[in-house]
């Protein structure tokens, strides 16, 4: 079976590598990995660190860098769609401009995440029509962000066969099934939402529902994050347990206050500490996958770590510095289609009738049966009037923004921009597009 990752060069590529010495020689595993970068540079760095980790894993799968995107694309069983359009400085821009104007400035959220789907979505939707036409059989794993937005522009192209995932709710789920006391590969559970804005509603064991019991306990809410994040007292307001980028929505004033107090924001850290990964591992490969690993363990202790300001600064625990998550969702996905390994994940699909809320086109984060003919969303409980709020004003953006990308249009960036529930004004909003160059 052969995997291309467009975005080859990507810092998380290895542990996707990582992640396919599982299972070698398996029926249905990774024989072939083929990359595919823009950046060169790059691209022969990561191909550096794929090779130290070859050395102690028998069998991993060869590696092909591609010649063009055609050439990746041709052959491919599953392509993993990770790419960065406008590289780190493009998110230096997304996260600095809207921070200036006094609102929130992160990468997938808010005016970042609009600003970052305005540049990326023209891109993602030649690569769809781009395997349309050498690899129509091809499955799409879209691990690029605004990954909601992303998805269903590429769906309207390739339908189902492109399917969104995000590793924040199977994190979720996990660390509160542990925080609960019980096995987190043996509960059910109930989640629902669009990529990092989902609940998570129901949690059960044994045919009992944890989530009440969890919610009521401060001690068992304060060893997991998302309990740290929000608090025992909102959470048991709320009665459910959110993704963790809905801190945006729920301590506006806090996150942006610790963003704005930071010596650097999130794309500015990631910029400078990959740009001096890139070249000291450029100079002297032989340490490319030595400080690899330093970096990766240096950039996952910083995740979110405005965030964590705004919450009282503590750092996260060691289980979370494990990197991936991604890799772990994409290759269950991957092995469940092609082995027909039935399994359940939570993934971002088209809603057909999944939730009446939504049109059937619309894309939705929720939990889906996976088997060989791909992911079917399970029927949930409705949302309540709040979640359905916020879905519906989200996804208002999310659309405004996918047709702004198509068409060029400012006034759909506009709106897209001012409908969003993190930008408090349309004369905020347009002075981001002017400062962003969109006219």
């Amino acid at each position: 079976m052969r995997l291309t990752i467009l975005g080859g060069g990507g810092f998380r590529v290895p542990l996707v590598y990582r992640a396919l010495f599982a299972e070698p020689g398996s029926p249905g595993a990774v024989k072939e990995l083929v990359l595919y970068d823009t950046d060169h540079q790059r691209l022969s760095v990561i191909a550096c660190v794929l090779a130290a980790q070859a050395h102690s894993a028998p069998g991993a799968p060869i590696v092909r860098i591609a010649q063009g995107l055609d050439d990746a694309l041709r052959g491919a069983d599953f392509v993993f769609s990770a790419i960065r359009v406008g590289g780190m400085a493009g998110r230096v821009c997304d996260e600095r401009i809207p921070l200036d104007e006094g609102v929130i400035g992160q990468e997938t959220v808010g005016a970042g995440g609009v600003l970052y789907g305005l540049r990326t979505l023209p891109v993602a939707v030649h690569i769809a029509e781009r395997v349309r036409a050498v690899a129509p059989d091809a499955w799409v794993i879209n691990f690029t962000n605004p990954a909601g937005m992303v998805t269903e522009a590429m769906q309207r192209v390739l339908g189902e066969r492109v399917v969104g995932i995000c590793d924040s709710p199977v994190g979720l789920v996990r660390r509160a099934a542990r925080a609960a006391g019980v096995d987190p590969d043996a509960v059910s559970y109930d989640y629902v939402g669009l990529n990092h804005l989902g609940w998570l509603r129901r949690l059960e064991s044994g045919g009992r529902d944890l989530l009440p019991e969890l919610l009521a306990d401060p001690a068992a809410l304060g060893s997991f994050e998302e309990g740290r994040l929000f608090g025992a007292e909102w959470l048991g307001a709320l009665g459910s347990l959110p993704n963790e980028y809905l801190l945006y929505y729920y301590f506006t004033r806090e996150t942006l206050a610790a963003a704005r107090a930071a010596a650097a924001t999130r794309g500015e850290f990631l910029d400078r500490q990959q740009s001096e990964f890139f070249a000291q591992a450029g100079a002297d490969s032989s340490k490319a996958y030595e400080l690899w690993e330093a970096t990766r363990l240096e950039r996952e202790e910083m995740y979110m770590a405005d965030a964590r300001a705004a919450t009282g600064g503590w750092q996260r625990d060691a289980a979370d510095l494990e990197g991936g998550g991604y890799d772990r969702v994409a290759l269950a996905l991957m092995r469940a289609i092609a082995r027909g390994e039935r399994t359940q994940l939570i993934l971002n699909v088209r809603n057909g009738t999944a939730l009446p809320l939504l049109d059937p086109d619309a894309v939705i984060e929720v939990p889906c049966a996976v088997g060989p003919d791909g992911p079917r969303p399970l029927r949930v409980a409705a949302p309540d009037a709040h979640q359905a709020g916020l879905m519906l004003s989200v996804k208002a953006a999310e659309r405004a923004t996918i047709e702004a990308a198509a068409t060029g249009s400012r006034t759909a960036a506009l709106r897209a921009l001012a409908l969003h529930p993190l930008v408090d004004s349309a004369a905020v909003a347009s002075r981001i597009l002017d400062r962003a160059g969109i006219s």
